[in-house]
């Protein structure tokens, strides 16, 4: 690792990198009232003796970047088709985040994003403080490369510019460089432009209002051997050198690549700087350079983990020879391997200081907005729901199922991330209604999904366990049902090693007994599975009278 003093560290930070020592106001609104006050933690990447353990966060936060502002550092992630989507991330110690808000109410084109578009949506982000306010460009492959700005990160954020129309331009990361001049990378979806494993380079006004001028091709991914779905870079800069951190060879079995030049336009040169090697974490694939308040260098990557996402790794970072060295060095090929554990990143009296915070998971709908763990299955209304109707529970309005009786294309699923490899989650619902095929219930939501829940069935209520298997469209099938004196229970599901899950009810919320045969979550596109809670219904015309209740919504460690 090059050494520098600190007075140079940070001159050097200030001028080439996405990374500031200026403060940041952070905490409003959306952070303090939010969060729900009976947060569990079933995932705590701290193993309690000055060292932590990776993954940093169990659950699928994709393409993650990551930068330092002052003391506080940030990040934003893949969401896809969910809204609110371009979730918020905050940490002080870099192994502890909270999630503080969402940049994206709702996706665009509003009317696109009405029903779900599986894989669709805000692919992976790029998050830059530059200019006194933070940036973030995100991609959307059907639409073009969107921009929005924000001077507090947890909001509110500008609506998102289109900065560049088109199809399959995905992965965009913009560059200040210290001319003046600003530059913005990307990558290109073979599904939309019928290319890929390249990296552009355009011009761009320093406002990013508009692009100037195309630099066309800099990086070809085909004329470097073996190499395959070259993605998800990031623009950096540093002793004079420009930086590409880039992934390729896809995100189960690829690895990460560092390319630098001495001209923005290159020739790049090329070096494997992290791949799985010896190592347990496959893939490692994209994620994002970060220098701590103490001048040490971090590389923050997923990897794909299926049903479970794409998970948020942390490695040790160092330099040799102006080339980045991630994780830890195999002795024989010279390339990092990701690290299982290591030394925190900070002292010990800044890590003490931390707010050791995780995403949120439980809910037991006491405040008077949803829980920022919450996203629904595509672009939301805010009469869906209601936290005022029913003190301390989460009432669901049904809305109409008209073309399919599964749960694949409904909307209006409340949705969030699987938190560990191994959970319980507890709910209790109550069905209101007097239509015959209502119905609401917990949910195992991906490409296949499975749910228990109660069903109004000829004028009477049933339990009922159904799942959604198959290729293609999964097709919904009662596997158990049978008939229940009250509307009213108690659901619970309980996730072992592997996705392996259990359903359970109980009428006193004591002794919980399975129903139905265990279920294997499945990922849905591009993302991992999720766990929710609905209320449908057949019906075309719906009231006011027809509603699902939730309460204690709580996750905890599996039994």
């Amino acid at each position: 690792m090059i050494m520098m003093d600190k007075a140079l560290s940070c001159l050097l930070v200030s001028l080439l990198l996405p990374v500031f020592s200026v403060s940041a106001q952070t905490h409003n609104k959306t952070a303090s009232t939010v969060q729900p006050n009976n947060q569990t933690t079933v995932w705590d990447p701290d193993l309690g003796n000055g060292r932590y353990r990776n993954p940093i966060i169990h659950a699928d936060y994709s393409d993650p970047d990551v930068i330092r502002v002052g003391d506080h550092y940030y990040m934003t992630a893949s969401s896809f088709n969910s809204a609110p989507g371009l979730p918020l991330l905050q940490s002080t110690d870099m192994v502890h985040w909270s999630l503080v808000g969402h940049a994206l109410p709702n996706l665009m084109p509003a009317d696109m994003f009405s029903s779900p578009q599986h894989g669709k949506g805000v692919w992976a982000p790029s998050l830059r403080f530059h200019d006194g306010k933070f940036w973030i460009f995100y991609p959307d492959p059907d639409v073009g490369i969107y921009v929005m700005t924000a001077k507090n990160f947890a909001g509110p954020w500008t609506a998102p510019h289109l900065l560049i129309e088109g199809k399959g331009l995905i992965d965009p990361t913009p560059l200040w460089d210290d001319d003046g001049k600003a530059w913005l990378l990307h990558a290109w979806a073979k599904s939309r432009a019928g290319f890929n494993n390249q990296l552009s380079l355009k011009s761009m006004t320093s406002d990013a209002s508009q692009i100037i001028e195309d630099k066309g091709v800099v990086i070809d991914g085909n004329k470097l051997p073996g190499y395959t779905t070259l993605e998800g870079p990031k623009f950096y800069k540093r002793n004079g050198w420009y930086y590409i951190f880039a992934p390729a060879g896809g995100v189960e079995h690829g690895w990460q690549t560092a390319f630098r030049a001495k001209n923005i336009l290159g020739p790049y040169e090329d070096k494997i700087v992290l791949a799985q090697g010896n190592s347990n974490t496959n893939g490692p694939h994209q994620g994002a350079w970060v220098i701590a308040q103490d001048g040490s260098d971090w590389f923050y990557h997923f990897q794909d983990k299926r049903a479970y996402g794409r998970i948020v790794h942390l490695q040790p970072m160092a330099w040799e020879n102006d080339w980045p060295v991630m994780g830890v060095k195999n002795s024989k090929t010279g390339i990092g391997e990701p690290v299982a554990e290591w030394q925190k990143p900070l002292s010990n009296t800044v890590a003490e200081k931390a707010f050791k915070a995780t995403p949120a998971e439980s809910d037991n709908f006491s405040l008077s907005e949803l829980g920022l763990q919450w996203q629904w299955n595509a672009n939301w209304k805010a009469d869906w729901y209601s936290l005022s109707a029913h003190k301390n529970h989460l009432r669901l309005y049904p809305q109409t199922q008209i073309e399919t009786n599964t749960l694949t294309d409904y909307p209006a699923i409340i949705l969030q991330k699987i938190p560990a490899p191994e959970f319980s989650v507890t709910v209790k619902v109550s069905l209101n209604t007097n239509t015959d095929g209502d119905r609401a219930g917990l949910v195992l939501y991906g490409s296949n999904y499975a749910w228990i829940g109660i069903q109004r069935h000829q004028g009477k209520y049933e339990l009922r366990y159904a799942t959604c298997a198959g290729a293609g469209k999964c097709q919904e099938k009662i596997l158990e049902q049978k008939l229940i004196s009250t509307p009213e229970l108690h659901l619970k599901l309980g996730m072992s090693s592997g996705g392996v899950t259990q359903f359970y009810y109980s009428e006193n919320n004591k002794s919980f007994l399975p129903f139905g045969s265990p279920f294997v979550a499945a990922q849905g596109r591009w993302v991992g599975a999720k766990i929710g809670l609905f209320s449908a219904t057949p019906a075309i015309a719906i009231t006011k009278n027809h509603y699902a209740d939730f309460s204690n919504f709580t996750i905890k460690a599996l039994d």
